[in-house]
């Protein structure tokens, strides 16, 4: 099975671009993040046509989660444990060929000074907490999205200018390990140790062109998928296309249980 994730940054500006991925590509999976339309606008029946039925969560403008897939979709849940109606749609699970996939865009954090980067670290405990309460020991669990954080010193491309700030700071590092501590592993990881290698660029000061990026898009996997994880991939091809997403999609392949 090949589960792919990517922060899309407007299903509406990037259809086509998604789409001709799909064709091309052919993930059975695919977790889209900042999707940022509503589920009444999402191109529900463009990705039908591909064969992917799709569920979402999705909203006007902001946000958005969803998920595309050529098995069946099962026990579909939207949010975190105790979540409220009127929450950010940034969470969006589903049982898919047995394996239990959380598409999560977790939320940006904006500044040390700001509500947000409090609501931030709360989110990824809430996460926590819903992996505890929505999984049993032994499930095939894959998490994956825009965490919005690089993990270590490898995942930034240059530690000094990151160190102590939103995306690499300590508190974050630590929230992230909580959740990972639940028993996954980054998939990319199992397979490319060296740095350098990045998910994100900024539009801005040709941050792209001079490969000035973070690694914060990640399939974190339980044990016995991380077992019979056979190849991951980040597709950079993807970012060098005309009005491309700031963010590439990221590939994993896994063998039969």
């Amino acid at each position: 099975m090949r589960i792919a994730t990517w922060n899309v940054n407007s299903l509406r500006a990037r259809q086509d671009l998604v789409l001709d991925w799909l064709k091309r590509v052919e993930p059975d999976v695919l977790c889209m993040q900042e999707t940022k339309v509503t589920d009444a606008e999402f191109p529900t029946d463009e990705f039908q046509r591909l064969g992917y039925a799709v569920v979402m969560a999705g909203e006007k403008s902001y946000n958005g989660v969803a998920i595309a897939a050529r098995k069946l979709i099962r026990d579909v849940r939207i949010g975190l444990v105790g979540a409220k109606a009127g929450d950010d749609k940034r969470l969006i699970s589903a049982t898919i060929a047995k394996t239990r996939i959380f598409c999560c865009y977790v939320p940006n954090g904006k500044s040390l000074d700001s509500p947000d980067f409090e609501y931030k670290l709360r989110w990824l405990g809430d996460l926590r907490r819903t992996l505890d309460e929505c999984t049993r020991p032994g499930d095939d669990v894959v998490v994956c999205g825009d965490f919005n954080i690089a993990r270590d010193a490898r995942d930034v491309f240059d530690v000094s200018a990151f160190e102590g700030q939103t995306h690499f700071h300590p508190k974050e590092h630590a929230a992230l390990r909580q959740v990972c501590d639940y028993g996954l592993k980054d998939a990319y990881r199992l397979h490319h140790e060296q740095g350098g290698k990045f998910s994100w660029w900024d539009y801005r000061a040709g941050a792209f062109q001079r490969d000035l990026g973070m690694r914060i898009d990640y399939i974190f996997v339980s044990d016995g998928l991380a077992q019979r994880c056979s190849r991951v991939e980040m597709d950079v091809e993807e970012r060098r296309k005309d009005k491309p997403s700031d963010h590439i999609p990221v590939i994993a392949e896994f063998g039969p249980r």
